[in-house]
Formats: structure tokens, C-alpha cells, sequence
């Protein structure tokens, strides 16, 4: 059975709403982080910490894109975007749904959690992760 974190924008996040193209950008600039990060350190990092390659398929285009592993140690884990209908008349929220199909390595369970944890963090967003746990990143009172 596959298992699905969400990165849901609650108010109090930096961003409200997210488009896939978005998501993409998000995802080259932490992989251009880890670049300069590896450069620093003398060695090729970004291979490391990013071990995948954005790919889309036509039928998912403007919904969902995967990242599909450069090694064994990686296989695929799947990244969309939607929008959840909230309790009462309130606007609904936005949230990000990565996936892990039922193939996925536990490297791409850890690499997922990195990832979810990394862009909840800079969002300021309410992770929920795949063991049913939640993190919270948004300002709370």
C-alpha cells in the first residue's frame, strides 16, 4: 500500500496557494542549494542529497510530476499539488501530497521526509507526515 505525506498552507503560511511549475522551481533551487552546499564541502553533494530526476508524464500535466531515482537506492516518489475543502464556509486550503508508491526504497521514504521537512520548514507550512504524524512549521498562538 502506498503511503502519502501532505504539506498543507494553514494560515500564518508564507505562501497560500502553490501551481506544480512552483513546486518544480522549489525543487531546483534546493537542489542548487545543495550544489553550492557540496562545493563548500569539496565534493559533489547535490548527487547525494537530490538523487533524482524530474520527470512528468502527459496525463498528469498541471496535477502531478514524479522524481525518478538516478540509483538502485532510489526509485520514484510522486509530488502534487490540491486543494481541501475545510469544515464550515472557509476558504480551502491548499496542501502538496508526495507519495510513495508501492515500490519505494526506505531511501526514498527517508528522501521524502528530508524533502517534506525541508519545504514545510521554508513555507511555514503544517506537515503531515507518512506515519500519521504531524510537524508543525506555522506560526501558532
Amino acid at each position: 500500500m502506498s503511503q502519502s505525506a501532505y504539506i498543507k498552507f494553514v494560515p500564518g503560511s508564507a505562501v497560500a496557494t502553490l501551481t506544480i511549475d512552483e513546486l518544480k522551481q522549489q525543487l531546483l533551487e534546493y537542489k542548487d542549494q545543495l550544489a553550492k552546499t557540496g562545493s563548500q564541502l569539496g565534493w559533489e553533494y547535490d548527487e547525494a542529497g537530490f538523487p533524482y530526476t524530474i520527470e512528468s508524464k502527459p496525463e498528469g500535466e498541471g496535477k502531478w510530476f514524479y522524481l525518478k531515482g538516478k540509483t538502485a537506492l532510489y526509485r520514484y516518489l510522486l509530488l502534487g499539488v490540491g486543494k481541501e475543502e475545510q469544515a464550515g464556509d472557509g476558504e480551502p486550503l491548499c496542501y502538496v501530497q508526495v507519495t510513495l508508491p508501492e515500490d519505494a526504497t526506505h531511501g526514498d521514504k527517508a528522501k521524502g521526509n528530508e524533502l517534506c521537512k525541508h519545504l514545510a520548514r521554508l513555507w511555514k507550512a503544517e506537515l503531515h507526515l507518512f506515519n500519521g504524524r504531524v510537524m508543525y512549521f506555522n506560526p501558532r498562538k
